[in-house]
Parts: C-alpha cells; sequence; structure tokens
C-alpha cells in the first residue's frame, strides 16, 4: 500500500495556478493531482514489489519476466485513467474523502491500461512506445542477445501476451484492497467488467477494421473511438469514481458523467488520430505515419476518403502500402488538403463543449467541477 502520510494528504489544497510545462495535460495534472499521481505510484510500486518477490520464489526465471511486467507498468505515463476516476469520485465525496480507502482501486486502472498497451502493440506489431522499444521488441532482443534457439519474434509476441495478462489479474488483486463496503465493492467490479467487456470490443473492432478497411466508415471509425478509447479513458473511470463514493445508478451525477465521459474520450481519440498522422516522434514517443503506413482506417483517413475529389481519393487508396518518409508526408499533406484534418479539429470542439455542457449542471463538489474542465480541454489538446 501507498504510504498513508503520503496518501491522506492527498489533494486537500485549492486548486492552484497549472505548473509551466509544454504539455498541457502534465500542467493540468501538476495543479490538480500531483500528489494522488504520487499516491498510485506509490501503491503500484509498493504491491508490484511484493508480486515480484512472490513470483520469484517460483523461479528465477519467473522473476525476471515479473520485473519486467512491473517495469512495463512503472515506465511512465500521465495517470489519465486513476485521474478521471479520482475527479468522478472526488466530484461526489467532496475535499474531505479517505482517500487512502480507494487508492487501490484507482491504481488497478494503470494495470488495466498496461495490459491493453502491450496487447495492442503486440496487435499493431508497434516497435516503440513512451518512446522505448515495446514489450514484444524487447523480449526479442533478449531472446537474441541470450542466444536461446527458436524465433525469437514470436519469443517476444508470447511473452508481451503474458506479461498483459498478468497485469489484468495483478489489477484484480490490487482493487481487492480496496477499503469500501462489500457489497458497494460489488458494484464497483460491475463497473469494472463493463469498462473491460468495452475494451475488448472496441480493439476488436478495430482489429476489423484494419483487415476490412473497404467496408469501413466514418461512424464504424467512432465507434472504435467510443468503446477502445472513450470507455475505458474517461466514460467508465469516471463512472468507476462514482461507484467508489456510493451514487446511486439512476441518479443525474450518472447521466452528466456519462455525457461529458463519452464526449471526451471521444475527442481523447480523434487528438490521438491527428497525432498518430501529425506528431513529433520526440513528443509522442512513437514514429509519425504509422497509421499511414498501415493504413488504419481512423476516423481522420475515413473523412479524407469521404472528402476527396477523385484524384485525391486515388493517391488516398495508396495509405497501407507507402513505406519511405518522404512518400508518408506526401500522404499527410494529402489528408490535410482533403479539408479531413480540419474537419477533425472542429469535432473535438464540439465534444470538448458538450462536455463541458454536461458539467454545467453537473451536482458536483466545486473543485471537481474545476478540474474536469481543465482536464477536458487538456486532454484533448495535448501533443503526446
Amino acid at each position: 500500500m501507498a504510504n498513508d502520510a503520503v496518501a491522506g494528504n492527498a489533494l486537500r489544497v485549492a486548486p492552484a495556478q497549472p505548473e509551466a510545462t509544454d504539455d498541457p495535460v502534465n500542467g493540468v495534472l501538476a495543479a490538480f493531482t500531483k500528489d494522488l499521481i504520487t499516491g498510485v505510484d506509490d501503491t503500484l510500486a509498493a504491491f508490484l514489489a511484493a508480486e515480484v518477490d512472490s513470483l520469484t520464489e517460483i523461479d528465477a526465471a519467473m522473476g525476471g519476466f515479473a520485473a519486467t511486467a512491473r517495469d512495463a507498468v512503472l515506465a511512465g505515463g500521465k495517470r489519465v485513467r486513476p485521474t478521471f476516476a479520482y475527479w468522478g469520485w472526488r466530484g461526489v465525496v467532496g475535499g474531505d474523502g479517505p482517500l487512502p480507502s480507494v487508492l487501490p482501486a484507482l491504481a488497478a486502472l494503470e494495470l488495466l491500461h498496461t495490459f491493453a498497451l502491450v496487447h495492442d502493440d503486440v496487435m499493431d506489431a508497434s516497435d516503440t512506445r513512451r518512446g522505448r522499444p515495446t514489450a514484444h521488441r524487447a523480449a526479442a532482443a533478449r531472446h537474441r542477445s541470450a542466444g536461446h534457439t527458436g524465433d525469437p519474434d514470436r519469443y517476444g509476441e508470447a511473452i508481451a501476451v503474458l506479461i498483459g495478462d498478468l497485469c489484468m489479474v495483478w489489477a484484480d488483486r490490487l482493487m481487492a484492497h480496496a477499503a469500501v463496503p462489500a457489497d458497494r465493492l460489488l458494484d464497483v467490479r460491475r463497473c469494472y467488467d463493463q469498462m473491460r467487456v468495452e475494451t475488448v470490443a472496441g480493439q476488436f473492432l478495430d482489429v476489423l477494421g484494419e483487415n476490412d478497411a473497404a467496408n469501413w466508415s466514418v461512424d464504424r471509425a467512432l465507434r472504435v473511438a467510443r468503446y477502445k478509447t472513450a470507455s475505458y479513458t474517461v466514460q467508465r473511470p469516471l463512472l468507476f469514481g462514482a461507484c467508489l463514493a456510493g451514487v446511486d445508478a439512476d441518479g443525474p451525477l450518472i447521466a452528466a458523467y456519462t455525457r461529458y465521459g463519452l464526449a471526451v474520450g471521444e475527442a481523447f481519440q480523434l487528438r490521438d488520430d491527428l497525432l498518430g498522422v501529425y506528431g513529433d516522434p520526440a513528443t509522442t514517443g512513437k514514429p509519425a505515419g504509422d497509421d499511414l503506413r498501415t493504413g488504419k482506417p481512423t476516423a481522420l483517413l475515413m473523412l479524407a476518403r469521404q472528402l476527396a475529389d477523385p484524384a485525391q481519393r486515388h493517391a488516398l487508396d495508396r495509405a497501407g502500402s507507402v513505406t519511405g518518409a518522404g512518400e508518408v508526408a506526401r500522404l499527410a499533406d494529402l489528408v490535410r488538403e482533403t479539408g479531413a484534418t480540419a474537419q477533425v479539429e472542429r469535432m473535438i470542439s464540439e465534444r470538448v463543449t458538450d462536455a463541458l455542457a454536461a458539467l454545467d449542471t453537473a451536482p458536483i463538489d466545486e473543485t471537481a467541477r474545476t478540474a474536469l474542465t481543465g482536464l477536458a480541454t487538456a486532454a484533448t489538446a495535448r501533443r503526446s
């Protein structure tokens, strides 16, 4: 568990002005949730240390594997999901809520996130994540350096699948440490399970779209955004936090959180679509243009096809077959020329506006309202 003194003092101060930063998400998180993130990280570190020690007793190699999984969890990230869950909870309980009682549940969302990232990287054959080799690439490299027999890439993928599986189990185990009434924890688990189901649904649609792009559409791309990203990034974490606070599932707060979470979550994914084409690799930690190289049917690419003239559409048909940096850059310029990039920016703005309207009448703590207002903008205006 996190140090109680650290956790107990978390977020007992009034909202501060964001610290100077190049990243608007980090600016808001630094202003509102610095101690929360410390508490989540401390909780994860203490829990994972015990888990790695336990698995090391099985076999020294197992300990090394568990340490790799631990490092994947602790390797950075903005802790967006625990943050939204916290404000979902804080919106109900106010500033005097006992944070240590719910920290394990909040931290468990980061384990779920690692599970999703590691498996997603395998499915997408991604080389880097957060500026480092992805789990399957790193495992393959260790296989080669050790001189093992067999296919190193196949080995790396198998290890990454197991890392993701272990993180999913760890999330369940850590959540059980939350000090909330048993009947309430059961409601929390129902919300958490729905989040996991929707994440799998979104991931399936994402994989299907990459293999059936000819039959894809803007609507289906937005459906992927809704279930793959909006559900488990913003909407369900908010509802998860409300469940931790014991909110009535049919109350007006749930309706407001649902509307806000869907709008911000979709905008978050639409920003990802733009970053996947135009982002700076030094900031995003991933190569620019990967979506164009694979022909991934994002809302951005689907809109470009929809808005393109015949000549532009013919050129866009090359998405998925371009390789060189120059070709990718020319295709990115073409997407912009169709007006799709500007249209996605408008869609992001519309969703943020809708999210803020949902907060206007939500019966929540004013500090939470302020934080969620800032996060709606920051999470969708980010550069990584």
